[in-house]
């Protein structure tokens, strides 16, 4: 009985790694429990990244006493397997790494790794470059409020596996615009638009307990802006603070370039570098360690935005990268395989079906295939290897349907069973199905 319980635990520990190494029961294992975890095959995580940055934390957790143990604990953790911007960025200017020569040797080897031929990788097998092979959770992607035609309350579920949708607790308040993400096992509804106000209240849900919280406030008012988490934090991007005020207040610096983020362990919010281009309307996604913030509009130009540019919280510094083919507000953008999307959006009057896809390897974007439906203002998530796109408004409605992108064929298909409610500016993401 002790030992089929100690499997269910290990097995819920892996699955749930991302939501454990955020933990203080992760902090106290010893270092035998640690390797243990982060060795297996099996854990599910979205990127290599959660397990360098889960040692880091237990290092620093008593570092006096565990920085000796940085050569066995990085031994587990497959740099292979990250990005080289990461490695470079990240990784390298860890003062743990670099004070361990060990530690420099698995960095070396994961450069190489970067730098080969693929057929000569293939080659060079070790622990290291093995992919890890996680039990797939099943998912549901959980959509939360959005315009219908005014802000709403309503939050429904899409179940992958059944194929089909169900209501859960509505939003404690009427909410639209609002950026998205799921992180620690909860989702959090952050900012927007309650159908009078922009507001800078944020509320998380518990799949678990299918209840909605209130946490601590961001210190701006945002609506439209963009959401994401990178390094265990979560951030709100730019949008659009509602002020009032004469013309070009209303139409230059009611668009934000502040930027701020969220530590769950303290709630509590703080700024961050500003990107260098107001942005509302903003989409947002994190590549290898970095966070990319897709076009918008800067209400300076008065135009919609082709621009793109990435921030990194190791030098706390936003940079320009190539920019899209077009100019994109209100676009979708999700990230998949490594690669970041921009789906529909706008330009002007002008609602898009096209879609491009950005490369950080090679600092470049290119066209593939256009959605079945011109969207702006629609959700977009990634899920078993599929770019999905949900709702949004076709310039003159608002749509309930859903269609998903499959890279392998470049095709684009529409889901057959629509949300009870056609939304824009709803808030999407993906969760594990609570159990």
């Amino acid at each position: 009985m002790l030992v089929l319980m100690d499997f269910l635990c290990n097995l819920q520990t892996e699955q749930h790694f991302a939501d454990v190494v955020l933990s203080e029961e992760f902090l106290n294992l010893g270092i035998e429990q640690v390797c243990s975890l982060i060795s297996s095959d099996k854990l599910t995580i979205s990127s290599e990244e959660k397990v360098f940055e889960a040692v880091i934390a237990w290092v620093n957790h008593d570092k006096d006493v565990r920085q000796e143990f940085m050569a066995r604990l990085m031994e587990h953790v497959r740099l292979p397997l990250l990005p080289r911007e990461y490695l470079v960025q990240r990784v390298e200017e860890e003062a743990l790494v670099k004070n361990s020569s060990a530690c420099k040797d698995y960095l070396i080897e994961a450069m190489k790794y970067h730098l080969l031929p693929t057929e000569q990788r293939v080659l060079m097998k070790s622990v290291r470059t093995r992919l890890r092979t996680p039990m797939n959770l099943p998912k549901l992607m959980v959509v939360v409020g959005g315009q219908a035609p005014k802000a709403i309350r309503s939050v429904e579920c899409y179940d992958f596996k059944e194929e089909r949708w169900h209501q859960v607790a509505e939003l404690p308040s009427r909410r639209c615009r609002a950026g998205m993400v799921y992180m620690a096992g909860l989702v959090f509804a952050v900012g927007g638009f309650n159908g009078s106000l922009r507001v800078r209240t944020v509320d998380s849900y518990d799949p678990v307990k299918d209840q909605w919280t209130s946490v601590a406030n961001m210190r701006d008012r945002r609506s439209t802006l963009g959401a994401a988490v990178l390094n265990g934090l979560l951030y709100a991007v730019g949008g659009f603070d509602g002020s009032t005020g004469n013309f070009l207040s209303s139409f230059l610096h009611c668009c934000l370039s502040s930027v701020e983020a969220y530590n769950i362990k303290s709630n509590e919010w703080f700024h961050v570098a500003p990107m260098n281009t107001r942005r509302s309307s903003v989409g947002v996604g994190v590549v290898g360690g970095l966070l990319y913030a897709v076009g918008g509009y800067d209400g300076a130009s008065r135009q919609c935005l082709s621009t793109v540019e990435c921030y990194s919280a190791a030098a706390n510094e936003w940079t320009y990268i190539a920019e899209m083919s077009t100019r994109r507000s209100g676009a979708g953008v999700g990230v998949l395989n490594n690669l970041l999307y921009a789906v529909g959006g706008h330009d002007g009057p002008l609602v898009r079906k096209s879609v491009e896809v950005y490369d950080p390897a090679t600092n470049s974007w290119r066209q593939v295939a256009d959605m079945n439906m011109c969207r702006r203002n629609a959700g977009v998530c990634a899920v078993n290897g599929l770019l999905y796109v949900v709702g949004g408004d076709d310039g003159s409605c608002n749509l309930a349907s859903v269609e998903y992108y499959n890279p392998t064929t470049d095709k684009w298909t529409v889901v057959s069973s629509c949300m009870s409610t056609g939304r824009s500016y709803a808030g999407v993401t993906v969760i594990d199905k609570p159990l």
